[in-house]
């Protein structure tokens, strides 16, 4: 059938462009739109390098580059001609076994391979975890403050979730009243994130034992957020939730994307780190591997490299890194200290950021946190996180895992505008 070009008398009415209103309640969660508005605030006019305080990317600094013994197995896994096919819904089973003898290492029990699903990163594992638990009528028991993408995804598949409150005062620990006051007869899940994203706090030996006994009382699973594994640098030492997993059925999920500094190859993991085998017997494992065969896949030429780039990563790599991170976080808390209208409540001990709480009374013409980091970002090219973007009006979401340098002249500058902008103290009569 030909046509004149000319359109119809009538134009056609188009069905399709209607607001989801479930991706409106999963974005109203999201962190990354209300970071990446902050940046445009920035002044062009502004010669002076952007110091990015708000999301945590280190990779982006010489100074926290990747392992060469992790870069050269992915190069040679690429190379190899071998690994240009699809995986398994699970993974390579060889590196689903180098995942298990990674986190077997520190428990005291064997994580079999069975009991680990590869994904593509931890935001992946995450994704698949609030979707498999979403039963009718089930929720799930989030930290406030906390990792955003959590409450996203479970408002896009329709689980409902209730915020338990971390305790500034005693180093951010979860509030085991609030989470049992919380809880009921359709709670499935809690998640704790150890060491804290956005807190930068260590959980101890004792607390996780408490959080195991909590869940067991409750009957609920314990979601362990470890992509901060091991990044620990004060006195508290890295513990894995699993260690309690005879306790509690613990979900750990984690990745090489902090560790390894490598945000950017999306490999991730779910491991049941349950050695009564519940969630086995619960079929959350055969649920978890369903949902995994249709959605995305991690690269299969990451995931080949694992087993390499787990065995071969040299030590040193991981102390130099930490002695980078520490020296920033002791960089942050500093500056931090020497601001008047904020208030760090907690050095951080882990991770790579730290909340700190504005005090508004002692500003002048800012209205709340996400006026200060907008007005920040436009008089002195420093991009922070506004605390409401994790339930914490007024407070400021800080990531120290910056060049020192540009980190202590990044904190320089929030400085200077906090005195710009401090209201001025009357005169002693």
């Amino acid at each position: 059938m030909e046509h004149d070009g000319k359109l119809g008398a009538e134009a056609p009415t188009w069905r399709f462009g209607a607001a989801s209103p479930v991706l409106g309640a999963a974005r109203s969660q999201s962190i990354r739109a209300l970071v990446y508005r902050m940046y445009d605030f920035l002044d062009k006019g502004d010669t002076r390098p952007v110091a990015p305080l708000a999301h945590g990317d280190p990779a982006a600094f010489a100074c926290f580059r990747t392992a060469p013994a992790a870069a050269d197995a992915v190069a040679a896994a690429a190379s190899s001609g071998v690994l240009n096919s699809y995986a398994p819904a699970a993974g390579l089973a060889e590196a689903c076994s180098a995942v298990a003898a990674h986190l077997s290492r520190e428990l005291p029990y064997e994580v079999s391979p069975r009991d680990v699903v590869l994904t593509a990163g931890c935001n992946h594992a995450i994704e698949i975890m609030m979707t498999v638990l979403a039963a009718p009528g089930a929720n799930v028991l989030l930290p406030r403050p906390g990792y955003p993408l959590y409450a996203s995804r479970a408002a896009l598949s329709g689980l409902e979730f209730r915020h338990f409150d971390l305790l500034p005062d005693k180093e951010w620990e979860v509030d085991l009243a609030g989470v049992e006051a919380l809880a009921d007869e359709n709670t499935v899940a809690m998640v704790i994130v150890s060491p804290n994203n956005p807190c930068g706090c260590v959980y101890s030996r004792h607390h996780l034992a408490e959080i195991a006994e909590t869940a067991r009382k409750l009957g609920i699973m314990v979601i362990s957020d470890e992509v901060y594994d091991h990044f620990a640098f004060g006195s508290k030492p890295f513990v894995p939730m699993g260690v309690f997993g005879e306790i509690a059925p613990v979900v750990t999920l984690g990745g090489i994307s902090k560790r390894w500094m490598v945000p950017g190859w999306r490999l991730g993991w779910i491991a049941a780190t349950d050695p009564n085998g519940i969630l086995r017997k619960k079929k959350v494992m055969d649920s978890i591997i369903d949902y995994r065969g249709i959605s995305v896949d991690p690269v299969t030429f990451v995931q080949g490299a694992l087993p390499h780039i787990i065995a071969n990563t040299d030590e040193a790599f991981f102390a130099n890194a930490m002695g980078v991170m520490r020296e920033a976080a002791e960089i942050c808390h500093g500056k931090l200290e020497e601001i008047e209208c904020i208030t760090c409540p907690h050095k951080p001990d882990g991770s790579m950021f730290v909340m700190a709480k504005l005090d508004l009374s002692r500003l002048d013409g800012i209205e709340d946190d996400v006026d200060f980091c907008s007005k920040l970002a436009k008089e002195e090219s420093v991009v922070m996180c506004p605390g409401s973007g994790l339930g914490m009006k007024n407070w400021l979401r800080i990531t120290f895992a910056v060049d020192p340098e540009l980190l202590e002249d990044g904190l320089e500058r929030t400085k200077c505008f906090c005195h710009r902008h401090g209201k001025i103290k009357e005169a002693n009569s």
